[in-house]
Formats: C-alpha cells, structure tokens, sequence
C-alpha cells in the first residue's frame, strides 16, 4: 500500500510539472504585441542571475558559490562597430550556520558595453545582498536587492546630426547646432527583488522570480538644459523555470522570461536538456532552443565538466530585421564555476541533480 501510495504521488507530481512546462510555452506564445526591451539583456538570461533578478544573489540549489562571466556580441556583420556586452559576476552564501534554516547571499555584478560609432560605452558595477529562508523542507523565499555606479561616456567625432546633412550625404565637416555639455555621466542605480522555489521532490523543481530595476529613476543627459535629462524609466524583470529529472541520465528544463521597460517589452522561453555522459553527472551535455518572440531562434549547446560549465547561443534572427544582416543577430558565451566550502557539510542539492 506504501509503494502504491508513493508511485501515484510521483506521478502527480511529474504530471503537474510538466503541465507547468506548457504553460510557460502557452503563455509566452500568446504574447504576440512585443517590441523589445531598451536595457543591456542577454538571451542567456538563466546564465546571468544576477543581471536578472538581485535576489538570486546566494540562490544557488546546487553550490556554496559561484563565478561567471558572458560575452555578447551583436551585429557583427553590418556594423563597424558591433554591440559588444561583457558581464562578470561572482556570488556565495553566508551564515548557513548562524540562521535557522536560511542564509544571506552576497554577490557583485560588473557590466560593460559598447555600442555604435558613436562608441556609447557604459560600465556598471554593483554590489548585491540578499537573504533566504526555507519555508518547511519544500519550498525556499528569497529576497534581494543591489545598490551600483554606472558611468556612461560617448565619443563625439564620428556622430552625423540632421543640420550636417548636405542634400547628398551627411558632411562631419559641416558645423552644427547640437552641443554636449558632457561627454560622460555618472549616476548611483537601484534594484530589488523576491524570488521563490518549489522541490517537493528531488527530481522535481519549480522556481519564479520578479524584479524591478532602476527603482531611483536616475537620470543620465549629456546635455545641459535639464528639461533635456533622461530619466531612466524602471524595467519589470519576471521568470519561470521548471526541471525534471526524466531519469538517471536527463533532465529537462523549460525556461520564461519577460521584460518590460517604458513601452518596449520582451519575452523569451524555452527548452533545454541536460544529458549525462559520465556516472556521477561529472561530465554532462547540454542543448537547447530559446524563442524570442517576432525577433530570433536561439540555439543551445553547452558542457559541463566537474564544476565548470560552458554554454554558447546564437540568436538567428526571424525578423524583417533578416533582410540586412542574413539572419545573423548575436552571439554568447557563458562560463560559470560553482563550487563548495572546504569544511561544508553534505547538503543534498534543492534542485534535479546526477
């Protein structure tokens, strides 16, 4: 009666995750009004938890901390100076042993990118700082937020402006009107955060998450008449993902993000696999495919090995924007190393494991 009772709970509870899987595949796709999103973003966005949400700073169901950095490259082939954005981050947990049943996390996130022949470069560092509690032995609450400066700074010489055009081309050698007071900015910037985790087995995992950025509404202008400022408008970051463990050998995962800031707004889901190549998960492979909507195709192929991990996407493009660049949108690379304290005590991992 006992085996009984506990196979028909295991198949509940696959049924009722893969359910969730669908769902998240309905609900992105009924989104057919989205543009996009105006801040730095990466279609990897599972491989960038802090740029996405600062409560998953120390929210980590598999390790004591981790280090990654990400590389995006964009328009490559119809610009002479691509997008280019580099992330770095690094978080841990803390106080395992000082909270009952909960940690702090800390983390820092550095972002720079470039963009245009303008050469508009913005670097963004932040320090983030979160704390998580269990809530019985099958869910986990978290809460965060991030405190960061950001510089942005812009090189003048090769900018076209309206008054230089000549009825033939635009002459960098005609004077004009426009004036910058500034050719960089510096402003302090905020985010917050909560996300919560569901594993009421181990082979099953739901997690949500919701963020807002740029709560301070900070203002970034190079020039000097203040009715020209730009105020920062804040961006709404949400997420879904869900894993199963099918057997001893895969795991799926399907994945939902959406984005929105002002009037541009964003959505990505998806789903990915990890194969176990070696007893013991040591070695795994991973593959994929992301959808954003009415902008690109994102395949995924990655490894991991012992505690490193790497992944590389690619966004073919699906928009009219294809005519220009022959569907080549961006490239990124990813590669995260998790590990565990020295002394750490056995902690079996909150979320599917081989």
């Amino acid at each position: 009666m006992k085996k009984t009772t506990f196979t028909y709970r295991n198949q509940v509870h696959k049924k009722c995750s893969i359910f969730f899987m669908q769902l998240l595949f309905v609900v992105g796709l009924s989104m057919t009004n989205i543009t996009f999103a105006q801040d730095l973003h990466f279609s990897q966005f599972y491989n960038s938890p802090l740029s996405t949400n600062p409560a998953n700073t120390g929210f980590i169901p598999d390790a004591d901390y981790r280090i990654g950095a990400h590389v995006r490259n964009q328009f490559s082939n119809i610009m002479v100076l691509p997008y280019k954005t580099i992330s770095v981050f690094g978080d841990a947990q803390l106080f395992r042993d000082k909270f009952e049943n909960g940690w702090m996390g800390v983390g820092f996130l550095l972002l720079s990118d470039e963009a245009g022949e303008g050469n508009l470069k913005s670097t963004k560092l932040y320090g983030s700082l979160a704390y998580h509690q269990m809530l019985g032995n099958s869910s986990l609450l978290s809460a965060g937020f991030n405190l960061g400066w950001a510089n942005k700074s812009i090189k003048t010489n090769n900018l076209k402006f309206p008054d230089q055009f000549n009825g033939h081309f635009f002459d960098i050698t005609l004077p004009t009107s426009v004036t910058f007071a500034n050719t960089q900015v510096n402003y302090f910037d905020l985010q917050a955060g909560i996300n919560y985790a569901y594993f009421p087995k181990e082979d099953i995992y739901l997690n949500a998450g919701y963020s807002i950025h740029h709560v301070n509404k900070p203002k970034e202008s190079f020039f000097s008449n203040p009715t020209s400022g730009n105020t920062i408008p804040i961006r709404h970051i949400g997420f879904a993902n869900a894993m199963l463990k099918i057997n001893k050998s895969l795991i799926l995962q399907s994945s939902i993000y959406y984005t929105n800031q002002a009037a541009a707004s964003q959505v990505i889901l998806g789903l990915s696999t990890r194969i176990n190549l070696i007893s013991g998960g040591e070695t795994q492979f991973i593959s994929g495919v992301y959808f954003r909507n009415k902008d690109a195709i994102i395949p995924l192929l990655g490894f991991q090995i012992k505690s490193m991990q790497f992944n590389f996407s690619y966004d073919a493009t699906i928009s009219t924007l294809k005519s220009y660049n022959q569907s080549m949108g961006a490239a990124e690379i990813s590669l995260i190393k998790k590990g565990f304290y020295p002394k750490t005590p056995y902690r079996q991992a909150l979320c599917p494991s081989f």
